[in-house]
């Protein structure tokens, strides 16, 4: 049986606000990250950190990191429709402000993101995001070491034996 390949962090970095903090937990544990944006982004020089600008086509950054993302990754987004494809594929999904998405909440999240573009192309005033808040920023740092440790928690131990 092989190794699993180590955890690494896809960021959808378009519009991340917290890539910062992305690089500096990820040194921590030793994990590599792949910053995915449509065109060039600032990353910085680090060996853990690869920087992917993925085209301009629409959904090309999406596209990168759902082609390639695995059980066991994680994925840092707002987009619902990725998180949807990558939570699909056995990745961990994490929100920006720190919210898992999960197999339990893609299906109501991604009804009301639908929900919400529906209104606002019909015209209906639905107001934006609030405001990206220091207690976000913190809310998601102890969800993604929280979320790094429970997979090398579930990597460790040895799997189920199988019962005749």
């Amino acid at each position: 049986m092989t190794e699993p390949a180590p955890t690494r962090i896809y960021v959808d970095a378009d519009a991340c606000p917290v890539k910062d903090e992305i690089y500096k937990v990820a040194e921590r544990h030793g994990l590599p990250v792949s910053v995915v944006a449509g065109a060039f982004i600032r990353v910085p020089a680090h060996p853990l950190i690869e920087r992917i600008a993925a085209g301009s086509g629409m959904d090309a950054a999406d596209d990168w990191i759902a082609e390639r993302v695995q059980p066991g990754d994680i994925v840092v987004t707002a987009d619902v429709p990725l998180a949807s494809r990558c939570v699909k594929a056995g990745a961990e999904v994490l929100a920006p402000n720190g919210k898992p998405f999960s197999e339990e909440s893609i299906g109501m999240t991604l009804a009301v993101r639908n929900l919400m573009t529906d209104l606002r192309s019909s015209g209906e005033v639905t107001g934006g995001p609030r405001a990206f808040s220091p207690r976000d920023r913190s809310t998601f740092l102890a969800a993604l070491d929280t979320t790094i440790r429970r997979i090398a928690r579930r990597r460790a131990s040895p799997p189920a034996q199988q019962q005749n």
